[in-house]
């Protein structure tokens, strides 16, 4: 794993306004999906620790769970490393996993007879927003999970109707 804390900043470059802290690491082994994860938890108890936001036990759960499933998805279907970037802001964590594979991801319908092939199911029920882009080279999973429950008590990402 090749890890590097941005703490808001591009190297040689002003911090950004739009986000508050960002880190970013290459992943190239199944044996770091495990690393993925830490990195998410680190990641959350820092934003905590250092700058005071709130992030709910479910929020870390949930991004650690998201995590999980994109780097492993890249691992298993694309050749090459992926690098997953972690950004906070308005109250979200936004995930990014990039991978040199460049067949777009194919979400299945909800089929609880299925066994098997669950993962991006899970993240889009679990997120406030899921993207895909084409990159020059290969694809970019975008993501965003709410950090603090709701204090109606819905659980954060999902809109109550």
């Amino acid at each position: 794993m090749d890890f590097m804390d941005l703490a808001g900043q591009d190297e040689g470059h002003e911090p950004r306004a739009d986000r508050l802290a960002s880190v970013s690491a290459a992943f190239e082994g199944s044996e770091e999906i495990a690393a993925a994860r830490d990195m998410v938890h680190a990641f959350l108890t820092s934003l905590q620790a250092v700058h005071g936001i709130p992030v709910s036990n479910r929020a870390m759960g949930m991004v650690q769970l998201v995590v999980s499933e994109l780097v492993t998805n890249a691992r298993k279907y694309a050749p090459g490393p992926c690098l997953l970037t972690l950004e906070a802001h308005d109250g979200a964590v936004e995930v990014s996993v990039w991978d040199s594979g460049t067949t777009l991801p194919a979400v299945m319908a909800p089929d609880p007879g299925r066994v098997g092939q669950h993962g991006l199911e899970i993240v889009m029920a679990v997120c406030r927003s899921f993207e895909v882009h084409r990159e020059p080279v290969g694809k970019r999973i975008k993501v965003a999970v709410v950090l603090a429950d709701d204090p109606g008590g819905a659980a954060a990402g999902h809109q109550v109707m």
